[in-house]
């Protein structure tokens, strides 16, 4: 099968419409309305000589004719997946004429099909479906925004205390956030010690737990329990490990109980006490 165009001077002459759709699809991939213009083309510029037969033109309109229906099919496909978005937290991705890209998120509001194109609506404004970018699961997008610590080994020595420092604790983010944080201290048995507000300081992710807090704690490994007072009421009791060492100050209570001898020793010395007591134990 041959194809010839005119010739003008030794010039090959080509169409406008032709050299229009080259120009438009040099780095594109074929459509149908160019498969068509090319089965036109064909036969406007056919060999009269050697004409093309018919049952050829029928074969490539048969094609003409699957390709349009995939086409129809595809186009289906994405505006079905287009209307799911509803609801859902999309990132879109734009590229300016200078190759520039800008980025924004949001939550679709509603789908909308123009000449059988699908756009998206994402805080009052429409964007073509294939700008979407990421499509972002309500759930893992709480997970980013509520409270958190970062997961880390803390040291509290008896013979030299200190002050227990614990960085990377985020209050959260996008409407996430805490106002406070509570703090308990978990034993190996799970017995929780909850630590007074007094004793903890916070300031630009780095929170301080006041050493007095851990004056009573036995040698051993703990863990530091965080309760936020956010929306979702977000506990965390596997990040932070505190280490106890050491051995822990006595209170003084033998002095206290040599104290409370001699008192009841005095007392026996007095008759009328004794008397108090001979009536207590005849009771």
């Amino acid at each position: 099968m041959g194809l010839t165009a005119p010739v003008v001077n030794g010039k090959v002459q080509i169409s406008e419409d032709s050299q229009q759709t080259k120009e438009r699809k040099t780095n594109d991939s074929l459509g149908k309305e160019d498969f068509l213009l090319l089965l036109v083309t064909q036969m406007q510029y056919q060999d009269p000589l050697e004409p093309t037969d018919n049952t050829e033109y029928v074969a490539q309109l048969a094609q003409f004719s699957e390709l349009e229906q995939m086409e129809n099919l595809n186009s289906t496909t994405v505006n079905t997946s287009a209307y799911s978005l509803v609801g859902k937290t999309v990132k879109i991705e734009q590229t300016s004429g200078t190759g520039q890209v800008t980025e924004m998120q949001g939550t679709v509001d509603k789908v909308t099909i123009k000449n059988n194109k699908a756009y998206v609506q994402v805080n009052g404004n429409l964007y073509s479906y294939d700008d979407i970018s990421e499509v972002i699961d309500s759930s893992y997008l709480i997970s980013q925004y509520i409270p958190k610590v970062s997961k880390q080994t803390v040291t509290y020595l008896h013979g030299a205390p200190q002050d227990v420092v614990i960085k990377g604790v985020s209050l959260g983010s996008n409407g996430y956030q805490a106002a406070s944080i509570g703090i308990g201290l978990i034993d190996s048995k799970g017995n929780t010690t909850k630590v007074d507000a007094s004793k903890l300081s916070y300031k630009d992710g780095v929170l301080t737990i006041d050493k007095s807090a851990f004056a009573s704690l036995d040698a051993g490994t703990y863990t530091i329990g965080f309760v936020f007072d956010d929306a979702n009421s977000t506990v965390d009791a596997s990040s932070v490990t505190l280490v106890v060492k050491g051995i822990k100050e006595t209170t003084g209570d033998n002095s206290s109980s040599d104290k409370t001898d001699t008192d009841k020793s005095d007392n026996d010395s007095d008759g009328s006490t004794d008397t108090d007591n001979s009536t207590a134990k005849t009771e």
